[in-house]
């Protein structure tokens, strides 16, 4: 070898280059994204929270002959769409969408008996809302009895996820966020879109900052641990745009800074930790190399196509690792059929963001 190339680059696999690594190749021949640490089996019990890009792991699980954990199960014969109306299969208990870390953090507090339950909700036209899942009962429940009973058995079904589950995946969603200034608590939306009445002084906006979001992660999943020694942690980042910010940038602008901030934290987390791995989905359906061609018109929602080949990616990549024939959809019997070619995977997300939408200028 020559003294030119005698240094640290010259060794290094075609993975480590652009040129050959993308430029080269077809872009849906590109490989190797995703080194797993370790094997998700299908027995093994997998609980899946987050955004709503989250919502799809679950059923690509599911779909695929693996565990999807759930641990808050529907009414019998209720229908499948009123299932997903009423935030049944959405996640592995009806959480509603968790978009930020230190609602996790919140929700494994409350499950492990950390933090007193707030007594706070909503109350309209004779329903009551629980400010904590505002649309998990579309028309609110019919007593605050009620509220209170559903609330209560969602955080018991929560806790069976996080110290049952082998596998916890999480999906990162929104730095942006809304809390209770008197009383420290965080909601999952601003008070006065899907329900109750935002009072000015006493909601207030918080933009989160890498450490805070960073510190929230790390304590969940350590209280995790601290109840469940066995389980696994993948982390992942919702490649879904913002649908709305308050942050006084333009919305592709905070977006691009909330992603950023939400991989960088994911990356934190994962590395160098053999029990906690990032899947790149985020990347996979944002980068470049894609031309966008795995979002919808919108630029925003996430096609079936783009779905598909993001789980894909993930089955492939455990099969390469670990050996033997790639799980296909349907694998078990009894497992929901794969969405048409061409329907939209946006239909059956339920995703409380959307409806800042209806707050925009026409």
């Amino acid at each position: 070898m020559s003294e030119a190339k005698r240094n640290p680059y010259s060794n290094l696999p075609e993975s480590a280059f652009w040129k050959t690594a993308v430029a080269s190749k077809n872009r849906f021949e590109i490989s190797g994204l995703w080194d797993p640490k370790f094997q998700i089996l299908p027995r093994q019990k997998v609980a899946t929270f987050g955004s709503c890009f989250a919502q799809h792991i679950g059923r690509a699980l599911r779909a695929r002959g693996f565990h999807w954990f759930i641990s808050e199960k529907a009414p019998p014969k209720l229908s499948p769409k009123s299932m997903a109306a009423f935030n049944y299969d959405l996640f592995s208990c009806r959480t509603g969408n968790i978009y930020t870390t230190s609602l996790l953090n919140q929700w494994v507090q409350w499950a492990l008996g950390e933090k007193a339950v707030p007594d706070e909700y909503w109350e309209a036209n004779g329903r009551y809302f629980d400010p904590f899942r505002p649309v998990v009962e579309p028309d609110g429940f019919e007593s605050l009895d009620e509220m209170r009973a559903s609330r209560d058995h969602t955080i018991a079904s929560f806790r069976t996820a996080i110290t049952e589950a082998k596998v916890f995946v999480f999906t990162l969603g929104l730095t942006e966020s809304w809390f209770n200034k008197s009383r420290g608590y965080e909601y999952p939306m601003c008070p006065g879109t899907a329900a109750g009445t935002f009072e000015p002084t006493e909601h207030v906006f918080k933009n989160q900052d890498f450490p805070f979001i960073r510190a929230n992660l790390a304590a969940a999943f350590a209280r995790i641990r601290s109840v469940n020694r066995g389980v696994r942690f993948i982390v992942t980042v919702s490649p879904v745009p913002l649908t709305a910010t308050y942050s006084n940038r333009h919305v592709l602008t905070a977006t691009m800074e909330s992603k950023s901030i939400l991989r960088a934290v994911a990356a934190q987390v994962s590395n160098g930790r053999p029990a906690t791995d990032y899947f790149p989905s985020y990347e996979i359906i944002s980068s470049p190399v894609f031309g966008g061609q795995f979002f919808e018109p919108n630029m925003r929602s996430v096609s079936s196509f783009g779905v598909n080949f993001v789980m894909d990616s993930f089955f492939a990549a455990q099969t390469a690792k670990f050996g033997g024939p790639p799980p296909q959809p349907g694998a078990r019997n009894g497992a929901r059929k794969s969405r048409p070619a061409g329907k939209q995977a946006h239909d059956d997300v339920v995703c409380e963001e959307l409806l800042l939408e209806a707050f925009g200028p026409r």
